[in-house]
């Protein structure tokens, strides 16, 4: 519908959709009314609709894909995160996330967010809430762990990215949060999405370890039928028969999901791989791949992580990573997001 059209406009246009058999389900993305139909009607009934007051224009979409397609928006997406800092997501800036996969103590927090600051990282990562695949594992500080998140982001200004694991859980992390990020073992929870959606803050979706492409497009698809089009995609790696990696790191579906959708499209090397060795091969390859960010785990003390240690890199890898990103971003024609860094230069970091 029109961005002016009142409220009412859309109301007729569902009568005589629903007169031709035809039913839709409402959506409000930015300041516009998108009524969404898994049937495509006739061109027909498709030039009828275009000649009603306060329609702005049909589309009829090949495939299951609606709000995510590219036939919906053509033009790359961007996602703005953060607020004293901002990151974009799918602009001509490549964004690097870095941070602990796990938050454990403040020492730990304040040496880590020292390390990826000023090795350039543009957004903080950190896990308050981790579901892990032992219940006797260690399963995040919880309510604490938002607390020496938030208290990181007053102290750097950098936003903050964390998990939210279940639909009740999503107004308090929304509220410590710059960025909800659905983990692949929840990327189906349609429940928890449907909460996402709705909370006002922008979502990293991160692709199950089973999923397929169009599985994963159409969990991003919940989050904008709820009124959420800030979304960034995160490829994680897949589950295959190879044992030598923790996952495998699908790079292909990187640039197929560029293809497909509007949405900016990150990924996650260390996840993937779980060895701190293949995370700045990977990443460089992200980022040739067309990828428009990195979501990295960096740690002080790798050995005593309290989750997921043995893929985190060292201040001294991850600074060396970000030293070769540089020049093959610019042989794409892509800056390096960048914001102010404490003392001292990528090369002393």
């Amino acid at each position: 519908m029109d961005s002016s059209a009142p409220r009412e406009s859309a109301g007729t246009v569902v009568d005589v959709l629903s007169k031709n058999g035809i039913n839709t389900a409402l959506t409000i993305l930015g300041n516009s009314a998108v009524l969404v139909s898994e049937s495509s009607g006739t061109p027909e009934l498709a030039d009828m609709l275009e000649g009603l007051p306060d329609v702005a224009r049909v589309l009829r979409v090949a495939g299951p894909q609606r709000l995510t397609s590219r036939a919906f928006r053509e033009e790359n997406t961007r996602v703005r995160v953060g607020k004293n800092v901002q990151a974009v997501f799918g602009g001509d800036e490549f964004v690097v996330i870095a941070g602990p996969c796990a938050v454990e103590s403040a020492e730990q927090m304040t040496g880590i967010v020292d390390l990826v600051h000023a090795g350039g990282a543009i957004v903080l990562r950190g896990g308050a809430f981790k579901p892990r695949t032992s219940p006797y594992s260690f399963q995040g500080l919880g309510l604490a762990g938002l607390t020496l998140l938030a208290e990181q982001r007053r102290r750097t200004g950098l936003p903050v990215v964390t998990e939210v694991v279940t639909p009740k859980d999503v107004e308090c992390v929304a509220e410590e949060s710059d960025m909800l990020q659905i983990g692949a073992r929840n990327m189906q929870n349609f429940e928890l999405l449907r909460e996402a959606g709705a909370a006002g803050k922008p979502v990293l979706l991160k692709r199950g370890m089973s999923a397929t492409i169009e599985e994963w497009l159409l969990a991003a698809e919940y989050l904008l039928h709820m009124g959420n089009d800030d979304v960034v995609l995160c490829e994680r790696g897949i589950r295959s028969y190879d044992r030598s990696t923790r996952f495998t790191l699908d790079l292909s579906a990187v640039a197929e999901a560029k293809r497909l959708t509007h949405l900016p499209v990150i990924v996650d090397p260390s996840h993937s791989t779980g060895k701190p060795h293949l995370v700045g091969p990977m990443s460089l390859a992200a980022a040739a791949a067309g990828a428009d960010g990195l979501i990295i785990d960096v740690h002080t003390d790798a050995r005593a992580a309290l989750c997921d240690g043995a893929q985190a890199l060292d201040g001294a890898q991850f600074a060396d990573l970000m030293e070769k990103l540089v020049p093959l971003l610019g042989a794409l024609g892509r800056p390096l997001a960048a914001t102010a860094r404490p003392a001292g230069s990528l090369a002393s970091a």
